[in-house]
C-alpha cells in the first residue's frame, strides 16, 4: 500500500448501524416488491460472502437461494468457500457449471468472426452467463435477484454491464471495499474469506487489484476523499496523492459514469421514462402485478 501514511477516519463506519441499516433496507426493498425471495451469485469471494449473511439476518434462510456457479477454471478452494458460506448459513443452493454454454459461446463467436475473444471479453461472457441463470432462477422461486457491488468497484466501472451489475437492488452497493472487510469482520465473515485477494475469477489468477492497477486500500482512500468529502485536485496533491495516480482515477470514474445510469432514451413526448411522470394509480386497495422482466 503506497498510501499507508494517509489516514482517513471517514471510512471506519459504526457497524452496527450499517448493519442495522441495510437489513432495514432489503426487508424495504422486498416489500415494494411484494416477493419474499432473494436469489444471488455465491462465488466464495468476500462481497457475495457478506451479501448472504445480510440477507440471512434480513429475510432468513429458508428465503434466500443461492447460486454457485462455476467455470472450468474455478479453483476447488474458491468452492470450498463458497460451499462453507453455505453450509454455515443453512442456505438452499444450486450449483451449475457454466462451462459449457460459455466454450460454446466462445466457439460461436470465433466461427462467426475468425477471432478468439481476449481473456476480458471471455470473462464477459463468464458474468452474463452467470446472470441469465439467477435471473432465470428468480423466476422460478418468485424471487428477486441481488447485487453484490461495491462502491469502489462501481465508481470505478468495475463490473459487466448485464452480467455482475444487473440486480434488482444492491445493499452494498454504499460500502467501499474496505469498508466490506470491515462489515464482513463484523458479521462473522470466515477470516480467510476476508483476506484472500479479490477476484472475479475470469481465469486463473486472476485478480482485482492487478487488473485495477492498484490497492483497495490506496483506492478506498482516495475515493473517499474525492467523492465524499469534495476534495480539489490540489488538495489531494498537498494530503500526498500522486498525480498520476489522481489523474487515472479520476479518468476511469468518468469514463464508466455510463454504467450506473439508465441508457439514454430521446424526448419526443411531454413525459419520459425514469420518474417524471404520474401514472394513474386505483382508488382501491388491491394487490399489485408482480413485477415482469426480474
Amino acid at each position: 500500500m503506497l498510501y499507508s501514511f494517509i489516514d482517513v477516519p471517514g471510512l471506519e463506519l459504526d457497524q452496527e448501524y450499517v448493519h442495522e441499516t441495510l437489513v432495514e433496507f432489503v426487508k424495504d426493498q422486498m416489500s415494494k416488491a411484494r416477493l419474499k425471495k432473494a436469489v444471488f451469485g455465491l462465488s466464495g469471494g468476500l462481497d457475495s460472502a457478506v451479501l448472504a449473511f445480510l440477507l440471512v439476518d434480513a429475510l432468513g434462510s429458508d428465503n434466500v437461494l443461492a447460486a454457485i456457479l462455476p467455470y472450468n477454471t474455478t479453483g476447488p478452494e474458491v468452492l470450498k468457500d463458497a460451499e462453507t458460506v453455505r453450509d454455515l448459513l443453512g442456505l438452499p443452493s444450486v450449483t451449475i457449471d457454466i462451462t459449457e454454454v460459455v466454450d460454446n459461446c466462445y466457439r460461436a463467436l470465433f466461427a462467426a468472426t475468425g477471432e478468439e475473444p481476449d481473456k476480458v471479453r471471455l470473462g464477459n461472457i463468464m458474468a452474463r452467463q452467470r446472470m441469465i441463470l439467477l435471473y432465470d432462477l428468480s423466476a422460478a422461486i418468485s424471487g428477486l435477484v441481488i447485487g453484490t457491488s461495491n462502491k469502489t468497484e462501481l465508481l470505478l466501472g468495475y463490473g459487466t454491464l448485464h452480467g455482475d451489475l444487473a440486480f434488482a437492488f444492491d445493499p452494498l452497493g454504499d460500502l467501499y471495499k474496505t469498508q466490506i472487510r470491515a462489515y464482513a469482520r463484523y458479521l462473522g465473515v470466515p477470516e480467510n474469506i476476508v483476506t484472500k485477494p479479490p477476484s472475479a475469477d475470469f481465469w486463473v489468477g486472476q485478480t482485482d487489484e492487478e487488473d485495477l492497477g492498484f490497492t483497495y486500500d490506496d483506492l478506498d482512500k482516495l475515493l473517499y476523499l474525492m467523492i465524499e468529502e469534495r476534495r480539489t485536485k490540489q488538495e489531494l496533491l498537498k494530503i500526498g496523492f500522486d498525480r498520476d495516480f489522481l489523474d487515472a482515477v479520476r479518468a476511469r470514474i468518468r469514463s464508466n459514469k455510463f454504467k450506473t445510469k439508465m441508457p439514454a432514451l430521446p424526448r419526443l413526448q411531454r413525459r419520459g421514462i425514469g420518474g417524471d411522470y404520474r401514472y394513474w394509480r386505483s382508488t382501491t386497495s388491491q394487490k399489485s402485478p408482480v413485477p415482469s422482466g426480474r
